[in-house]
C-alpha cells in the first residue's frame, strides 16, 4: 500500500466529499480550508473571506488501487472549471476551482488532464480551474466533515446543480441494475 493525498477545491466542501469518499482506494477525505494566510482558520472567518482560504477536500488514497489521474477525472464531474469565482449558489474566492499539487507528477498529471479537457469541446467557455502549489491544509469543525450523512436530504438539493457535470459519476451511482453503487 502507497498511501498519497491529493487537495481539491471545487466550491462547497460539504458536496466533494462523497464521491471521492466512495471510491475504491480512499482511506479518508476531509473538509478544510487550504491557500490563505491565515494559520488555523474558523468557518466563519472564511465565510466572512478573512483568511484568503478555500474550502477543498484532503483525500487519503492508496494508488496501488486509484490513481492520481483517476481523482482529477472525477474533480472535473464535480465542479464547473468554467467559473473562477464560486460554484453554482456559492459565489466568491473562498469557493474557486482549484487543484492543490503536492509536487511535479500532480502537476504534470493535472496539467494535462486540464489540457484534454479544454481541447474536449465538453465546454464552450474556458477552462478557468487554477492548478497551485499545495498550501497547509486546516481540516474544517466536526459539523462539517462527512456532512451528507448527517444531513442527506440538504446535501441532495445541493448536489443537483452539479448534476450536469457528473456524466460518469451520477449514471454509474444510478445504474443499480448492473450492480454499480
Amino acid at each position: 500500500m502507497t498511501m498519497q493525498t491529493a487537495i481539491f477545491a471545487g466550491g462547497c466542501f460539504w458536496c466533494m466529499v462523497e464521491p471521492f469518499e466512495n471510491l475504491p482506494g480512499i482511506e479518508k477525505v476531509r473538509s478544510g480550508y487550504t491557500g490563505g494566510t491565515v494559520a488555523n482558520p474558523t468557518y466563519d472567518e472564511v465565510a466572512a473571506h478573512m483568511t484568503g482560504h478555500t474550502e477543498a477536500v484532503k483525500i487519503w488514497f492508496d494508488d496501488d488501487i486509484v490513481s492520481y489521474e483517476s481523482l482529477v477525472e472525477l474533480y472535473w464531474q464535480l465542479a464547473d472549471p468554467t467559473d473562477a469565482m464560486g460554484q453554482f449558489a456559492d459565489r466568491g474566492d473562498t469557493y474557486r476551482p482549484v487543484i492543490f499539487v503536492k509536487d511535479d507528477g500532480q502537476r504534470q498529471i493535472a496539467t494535462a488532464s486540464k489540457q484534454a479537457l479544454a481541447a474536449s469541446g465538453r465546454f464552450d467557455q474556458p477552462i478557468v480551474t487554477t492548478i497551485e502549489d499545495a498550501k497547509p491544509f486546516y481540516d474544517a469543525e466536526e459539523e462539517h466533515q462527512q456532512f451528507y450523512k448527517k444531513n442527506p436530504l440538504r446535501e441532495m438539493l445541493m448536489m443537483i446543480p452539479r448534476k450536469k457535470y457528473q456524466h460518469k459519476y451520477w449514471s454509474d451511482k444510478e445504474d443499480t441494475s448492473h450492480g454499480k453503487a
